[in-house]
């Protein structure tokens, strides 16, 4: 049972509050020093848990701006209430913390599992359950803020009972121990837990180190506090927190697998984690067409990706173009295109991801896709970020492809700014072209004139254009593709007579899809898009 308080002098009340002196198996200092390394384990896991939620959220929801916010937002403000909140549980200090962690190990280490489950499983993004992954980041979010707030006020207690001193100097010792905990936990997980466990097995061995911690503490140093039923409570809590997390950890992959089924598909080919980004291939044998999906988003479909690389590439050939450099890309699929046009002699293909690279490369369905381009000579790959390349490259070229990702999301935008334009029209010959992929018209239609807008304060001159209708299949995906070529002076949409027939693009085609994309155009100018101010939402 807890001493009851301590006698104060007469007329001066207990300082904080707090129960009598504790009764410590080892000396105070000792006690103390162990009290500190708790605080530092578990702010620790605490960030590890806010770090897991923004990047499990940003890979699933996209938009890792307005992801983080909400984490962060609604954490922070739940550890004020729960800071509040546990105030009643100062009496029993010891074991309110003890459940406290308990209950933060289960709950932070079983978050990333549930997050992804409920995204798989219940039509991710596309689904009529769109908004459950949402809302369960704010679950989350609130559950893990309120546990983490409640630990203060409650460690607090505790090493006021084991030596007291003056407040200010207690609240000094523990914030310290706090935030260097802090900063070790947010080293831990970007360069320690991702690359080496993945964001599932990292968040459940953070909830291990989390809960034993948390057991250790209360029940090694203050089991004398506690009522021979509360650390019999305590220990079968803590051993039952255990074995569900072991039990996780055990069937991770199987879970991730299934996952990947449910989200992908049942023909998922490979899976992998690269340093960039997560890709995989589904489909590609057995007459099932080819998927990739890079970050959860449908990349391409081999069901009708020639509709989407004809129009991306063969409308900026039509000039001179003997250098082209296609940014991103490294799937090889439009450097395919560029290649059926004679007079070709060198193609220069900047991937972030040598990964990507790699699998247009070797895998077989992916390169016989691509025509095996990479095995022509003229085809030359860099790994590198396209404005990297573009800020330090003296080069020249007749073409520049900006085949990106769609600039709503988050970690695009910079490729779609003022600035990025700049460095691309840098790189243009006289008489060059850049055609940029803007993404889906219909569906975002502010952030495909916001393109426009963009490239045109660059001092480039635009033509916008889209392509209608995707293929049947392609679930979650957008329903028309949104380009736009652009050039120092005005240049003509028409498409190359030197190619070869193309198969989904002809010229009455792109003069129609030419003029419905400009009567979209709103009669308010739309500002551009710069690195300090993005102005493309998700």
């Amino acid at each position: 049972m807890i001493e009851p308080h301590a006698p104060a002098p007469p007329g001066v009340p207990p300082p904080w509050g707090v129960q009598g002196q504790a009764r410590l198996p080892v000396r105070p200092g000792i006690g103390r020093f162990l009290v500190l390394a708790g605080v530092f384990v578990c702010a620790a896991c605490g960030l590890v848990y806010e770090l897991e939620l923004v990047a499990l959220a940003s890979y699933l929801i996209g938009d890792s701006v307005t992801q983080a916010s909400v984490v962060l937002s609604v954490m922070v403000f739940a550890m004020g209430v729960g800071s509040l909140a546990a105030k009643r549980l100062r009496p029993c200090a010891a074991a309110g913390f003890g459940a406290v962690e308990a209950l933060l190990a289960l709950v932070g280490g079983c978050s990333a599992m549930a997050l992804y489950a409920v995204f798989a499983w219940t039509g991710g993004w596309g689904g009529p359950w769109a908004d459950g992954p949402r809302c369960l980041l704010v679950i989350f979010s609130l559950t893990i803020g309120l546990l983490i707030g409640a630990e203060v006020p409650l460690l607090m207690e505790l090493i006021q009972r084991i030596r007291r001193q003056d407040p200010g100097g207690a609240v000094a010792d523990l914030f310290a121990a706090d935030y260097v905990g802090a900063l070790v936990g947010g080293l831990a997980f970007p360069f320690l837990l991702l690359p080496l466990l993945g964001q599932l097995s990292g968040a459940l061995l953070t909830g291990t180190v989390n809960v034993i911690a948390g057991g250790a503490l209360v029940l090694g140093l203050f089991r004398g506090d506690l009522t021979r039923r509360a650390r019999w409570t305590l220990v079968v809590t803590n051993v039952v927190v255990l074995g569900l997390l072991a039990s996780a950890a055990m069937l991770v992959d199987d879970f991730e697998r299934a996952a990947r089924h449910a989200l992908y598909g049942a023909d998922v080919r490979v899976a992998l984690r690269t340093g960039v980004q997560e890709a995989v291939l589904a489909g590609g044998t057995h007459g099932r067409p080819l998927r990739f999906f890079l970050d959860g988003r449908l990349r391409f479909s081999g069901r009708d990706e020639r509709r989407y690389h004809e129009a991306l590439v063969h409308p900026a050939m039509n000039g001179p173009h003997a250098r082209v450099l296609i940014l991103g890309g490294g799937d090889g699929l439009a450097a395919r295109e560029v290649l059926r046009h004679p007079g070709v002699r060198r193609v220069d293909i900047v991937e972030p991801d040598a990964d990507v690279v790699r699998l247009g490369r070797h895998d077989a369905a992916l390169s016989a896709l691509n025509d095996h381009v990479y095995d022509d000579p003229r085809v030359h790959e860099v790994t590198a970020d396209a404005f990297s390349r573009l800020r330090f490259d003296r080069s020249t070229y007749d073409v520049v492809v900006s085949d990106l990702p769609d600039p709503c999301v988050t970690a695009a935008t910079k490729l779609y700014s003022q600035e990025f334009y700049g460095l691309a029209r840098r790189v243009l010959a006289p008489g060059g072209r850049l055609v940029v992929h803007a993404g889906p018209l219909a569906d975002r239609h502010r952030a495909f004139w916001t393109v426009d807008a963009t490239i045109r304060a660059a001092g480039l001159s635009t033509r916008p254009y889209r392509v209608d209708g995707r293929a049947a299949g392609a679930a979650g995906a957008p329903g028309d593709w949104g380009f736009i070529l652009a050039s120092r002076t005005p240049a003509p949409l028409r498409l190359d007579t030197s190619c070869p027939r193309l198969r989904t693009l002809t010229q009455a085609a792109l003069t129609a899809d030419a003029r419905a994309a400009s009567r979209s155009r709103g009669h308010r100018p739309l500002p551009p898009s710069t690195l300090v101010h993005p102005r493309y939402t998700d």
